[in-house]
Parts: C-alpha cells; sequence; structure tokens
C-alpha cells in the first residue's frame, strides 16, 4: 500500500480525535460556567465554533478522498 492510500484514513483519525477533544473541552466548560464563569466559558464555545464551521467540508472531503477512483 502507497503512503498516500494512507492519508485519508490518517486524515479521518485526526478529524475524530478532533471532535473528541471538542466534546471534552465542552463538557469542562460547562463544568466551569455552573461554577460562575461564564465570560470564559462563552470564549471557550467561541473558539470551539470553528470545529463546528469546518466540520462539514471536512467529512465532504474526506469522504471524497476515501472514495475509490
Amino acid at each position: 500500500m502507497p503512503n498516500s492510500d494512507l492519508l485519508p484514513s490518517l486524515l479521518f483519525k485526526i478529524n475524530e480525535n478532533q471532535l473528541a477533544l471538542e466534546a471534552a473541552i465542552m463538557e469542562l466548560t460547562n463544568r466551569v460556567e455552573k461554577r460562575g464563569a461564564s465570560e470564559v466559558a462563552e470564549n471557550v464555545r467561541g473558539a470551539l465554533a470553528a470545529i463546528d464551521r469546518n466540520e462539514e467540508f471536512i467529512k465532504m472531503t474526506l469522504a471524497l478522498m476515501m472514495t475509490p477512483e
């Protein structure tokens, strides 16, 4: 298997890790907010919004890369 065939699988796994980290950070953010740090929670949510904005594009691109020619 050529190394270039591994690239889509690698990117898929990196994306999975990114989504898992987003979920974990959001859980921590919710706890921080419950303890009264709502400004911090909003800042974190703002930073995580980039993951949400890019998720659909990443999924579509990975699907194209993983489609056999």
